[in-house]
Formats: structure tokens, C-alpha cells, sequence
């Protein structure tokens, strides 16, 4: 792993490699007892999306962050990166860890590989929380239809070689002057350090592939992510938890799931939750995480 800003600002965080077909992942840990909870990021994030979360947490579980395959300080990614690769990067690194089932926490564009994970391997997955979270099939590719109010972005990291084009070398300004400010409620919620950080990672070498991977799956998956739903609909305790997007994620996961849903709507609060209302999103997972362990 790379030195960064970010090792020792949490002092209980403890960081790691971990090996996967093709990749190491990097992953941080806290927490000494409790089951076992997973983090996966989204996009423009790294696992440093919670380390305000992962103390409030580890008072009570055993807490792991990754960063995906192409994000962070993992590996890159290759070329031809999608989202079933992800899913079965968190499964190795779930059966690597020896610590499954885990309860899945999955933000924003980490919901496809999420959602394949606990569909395929629902025996590593003991709850999902969705966080600002859809799906393909299931409206979000509706995010990138700009004549319809969506995001410019999701095409332009989906084009090949694009990314490398428009965002390389200009990180900085593009997470700090457009991306946190234009999907974040909470006015002072994501620093000059938190932008930083997430700048580092996406500045090295293929630093955008992982994203841009996880953008064109999103844009091809719809169909399969329909036909899996009805195979293999989802059959574990979910928490929806809507900020920017509202409802939606409470929708999207009722529509792939028929075990139990519960929905936490965050006012004032915007996409990127975890940065911005930590103490709130602990408030709402622990009980939950409470009463699923409690059977």
C-alpha cells in the first residue's frame, strides 16, 4: 500500500493486503469482537468514505473497508473491469478474511456487485445495507439520461478512454469543485483533507478504471440484473437508507428482494452519507444490525 494521508488519523484503524485472483485489494479493519460488517464504497470514494462510520461501529462489531478493485489503494483495474469482477473480489476477500456471512454495506455504484454478491452467495451475506443505492433494470440508468435531469459524468467515464482524456491530472478540482459540492447537503461535511484524499487515489496510474468499469456495467446490466432478481431475489434483511435520492433505494431493493425492508430517510442530508451524517447512519444501522443478529 501506498503511503497516504490518511494512515494514522485513525488510530484503532488497522491497515491490510489482501489477495485475490488477479488483484490485491486493500482494506482496513477495526473493532475486536461483534459479527462482522463489510464496507464497500462508491463512486468518487474510496474506503476513506467512512472512517468517521468505522469508529461508531466497532464499538460493537468487527469492522472491515475496502477499496475496490481499481479504486483506492488497491490494484488497478483492467481495461474490461465490470461489476461481476467486483462481486467476486468481495467474496474472496470475504472467505480470504474467514468472517462470512457479513452484514454488506454498499453505497451508490457498488449496489451492482452487491446485489450480485448476496443473489449469487447469499451464504456470505447476512444483511444489506443501501445506502443512496440503485440498480440497473431498475431505474438508475435513468442517471445517466442528461435530457432528463441526469449526470453528464456516468457517459463520460464510460467511454473508453475518456476518463484518461478529461480527468487525468485535473482530480482535484474535479472532486472538489464539482463532484462532493454538487451531491452534498452538509455544509462542511466533506474537507479540504477528504478531497484530498480522494484526489491522491484517483490520480495514479489507472486511477479511474475501476469507476469507469463499474459505469459501463451499469449501463449494460439491466437485463441480467432483472432476470437474476426474479431467479434469485434477495431473501435477507435489507435497511434502505435514501439522503439525496430520497426513496429510491427503499424502491429499488423492493423490487429485487421478499425478505424484510426497512427504510431510514436522512433529511438535510445528501448522496454521500456516511461523510456527511455518521453519527445519524450509526443511529439507524446498529439497531438494525441489532435485531438481525438477534435471528
Amino acid at each position: 500500500m501506498n503511503a497516504t494521508a490518511s494512515e494514522g488519523a485513525l488510530a484503532d484503524v488497522v491497515h491490510h493486503a489482501a489477495d485475490v485472483p488477479g488483484a490485491t485489494l486493500h482494506y482496513v479493519s477495526a473493532g475486536e469482537s461483534g459479527s462482522p460488517i463489510l464496507l464497500v464504497h462508491g463512486f468518487p470514494e474510496s474506503w476513506w468514505a467512512f472512517h468517521r462510520l468505522i469508529p461508531l461501529l466497532a464499538r460493537e462489531h468487527r469492522v472491515f473497508a475496502v477499496d475496490l478493485r481499481g479504486f483506492g489503494d488497491s490494484d488497478p483495474a483492467a481495461d474490461d473491469h465490470d461489476s461481476a469482477t467486483a462481486a467476486q473480489d468481495l467474496r474472496h476477500l470475504i472467505r480470504g478474511l474467514d468472517v462470512g456471512p457479513v452484514h454488506l454495506v454498499a453505497q451508490d455504484i457498488s449496489g451492482g456487485a452487491a446485489f450480485r454478491l448476496a443473489a449469487a452467495h447469499p451464504d456470505e451475506v447476512a444483511s444489506l445495507t443501501a445506502i443512496e443505492m440503485g440498480l440497473a433494470g431498475f431505474g438508475l440508468e435513468a442517471f445517466a439520461d442528461v435530457a432528463r435531469g441526469g449526470s453528464w459524468h456516468i457517459g463520460a467515464l464510460a467511454a473508453p478512454g475518456i476518463p484518461e482524456l478529461l480527468f487525468a491530472g485535473r482530480e482535484r478540482a474535479l472532486l472538489g469543485d464539482w463532484a462532493f459540492p454538487t451531491m452534498t447537503a452538509v455544509a462542511g461535511a466533506v474537507t479540504d483533507d477528504d478531497i484530498a484524499e480522494f484526489a491522491r487515489a484517483y490520480a495514479q496510474p489507472g486511477g479511474w478504471r475501476g469507476a469507469a468499469g463499474l459505469y459501463r456495467s451499469m449501463l449494460a446490466e439491466g437485463d441480467e440484473f432483472r432476470a437474476l432478481a426474479a431467479a434469485r431475489p434477495l431473501d435477507i434483511p435489507i435497511l434502505a437508507v435514501g439522503g439525496f435520492g430520497g426513496p429510491f433505494t427503499e424502491r429499488t431493493v423492493r423490487e429485487v428482494s421478499t425478505g424484510e425492508v426497512t427504510s431510514v430517510l436522512l433529511d438535510g442530508v445528501g448522496h454521500h452519507v456516511a461523510l456527511e451524517a455518521p453519527q445519524a447512519l450509526a443511529a439507524a444501522m446498529l439497531p438494525f444490525l441489532r435485531r438481525v443478529d438477534q435471528g
